[in-house]
């Protein structure tokens, strides 16, 4: 009896043995985890703020570009004001060409 009290002591001592080393590996594998877990959210931060400066930058571009195509438009509308009152002038002096060669057809006898 009492060697098989010595044999269960001996088969409880190894597997507290092996528990033990289990439990040891374990503590380490969960180390390298939590490690693992803090470079990543680390990494996911620092793409979060990558992610935001980048669309700062883009907005900033959208927000220049629409300022130039604003110039452009308030330019083009003046030149095109222009435009148009260029052509009535022109319309203007073709009419008084064409008033010019109806005088100068008119007969000297009706004077």
């Amino acid at each position: 009896m009492v060697q098989h009290v010595e044999q269960n002591l001996q088969l409880m001592t190894k597997r507290a043995v092996k528990a033990e080393n289990s439990a040891t590996k374990l503590k380490q594998e969960n180390a390298l985890l939590q490690a693992q877990l803090k470079n990543y959210k680390t990494e996911n931060e620092a793409l979060r703020l990558g992610q935001s400066a980048s669309l700062a930058v883009v907005k900033q571009n959208a927000d220049l570009a629409l300022q130039s195509l604003l110039t452009v438009i308030t330019n083009s509308r003046s030149s095109i004001k222009q435009l148009v009152s260029g052509a009535e002038s022109l319309q203007l002096v073709a009419h008084l060409l064409k008033s010019i060669d109806r005088i100068s057809e008119m007969p000297e006898d009706g004077q």
